[in-house]
């Protein structure tokens, strides 16, 4: 499948590592590092099997993560080695860097919540307030949150579908794939559950549908919803207001 599609969710591996913190509600002061190394690089194998395109920087820190999770599983020589009382843990740098990431970006979120409330000065048209999204709503759903929705989807699949030889299908393409799930969205009378939208167990099939929901979601065409962490993803016809 050649098609790829690159969308404006991806914000860098530190958002990823930053995702997978709140997530998994790890100390970002006290990183486990092969806990944290396992996660990214199932996030990252995901992106290449999908084929998105996935920026060096990921790459980097994956090979960032993978050498400090070796280091955390070797023999600790501290009490023989001066020097290597002298070295940094590898980790400590990373906690900075995440620190000073997400202190940029809640700040960003707070110039954006202001331009919002500065925009609310100016007079619009009654019908707009309808349609306003609530603070205490359903939760923004990341990129992350999609993938990580598919890794858990795949994984059941893969898990009820017995091993066997079958026929391979024709190819599906993302543009036909988009045309159905919008229609079976647009039909649907309630939102739609994210796995209930992958009917196939073929594995090309399944990523053409991810990529059509990516593609769908970048033209404003659905919503994805999740009512709270760790909860199921829902998805609507209609893009966000």
């Amino acid at each position: 499948m050649e098609y790829k599609v690159k969308i404006d969710s991806f914000e860098g591996p530190l958002d990823l590592l930053l995702h997978l913190i709140n997530k998994l509600e790890i100390d970002i002061y006290d990183i486990p590092a092969a806990e944290i190394t396992n996660q990214y690089l199932l996030y990252v194998n995901t992106m290449h099997q999908l084929e998105l395109d996935v920026a060096s920087e990921y790459l980097v820190m994956a090979a960032t993560l993978i050498a400090m999770k070796s280091r955390s599983l070797l023999p600790d020589h501290s009490s023989d080695e001066d020097e290597y009382l002298e070295e940094e843990d590898p980790r400590e740098e990373l906690t900075r860097r995440l620190i000073e990431y997400k202190k940029y970006k809640e700040a960003a979120i707070k110039l954006q919540e202001r331009e919002e409330e500065r925009t609310k000065l100016f007079s619009r048209p009654p019908a707009d307030v309808l349609f306003a999204p609530s603070g205490e709503g359903p939760l923004n759903v990341s990129i992350y949150d999609m993938l990580g929705a598919f890794q858990k989807m795949t994984r059941r699949k893969k898990m009820a579908v017995p091993r066997q030889a079958t026929v391979r299908r024709e190819e599906i393409s993302v543009e036909a794939r988009m045309e159905v799930l919008l229609k079976t969205l647009k039909e649907a009378k309630e939102p739609v559950l994210f796995e209930d939208l992958f009917q196939s167990n073929e594995r090309d099939e399944l990523v053409a549908s991810f990529l059509a929901l990516l593609e769908l979601m970048k033209q404003n065409e659905i919503t994805v919803t999740q009512q709270g962490n760790f909860a199921d993803l829902y998805v609507i016809s209609g893009g966000k207001q």
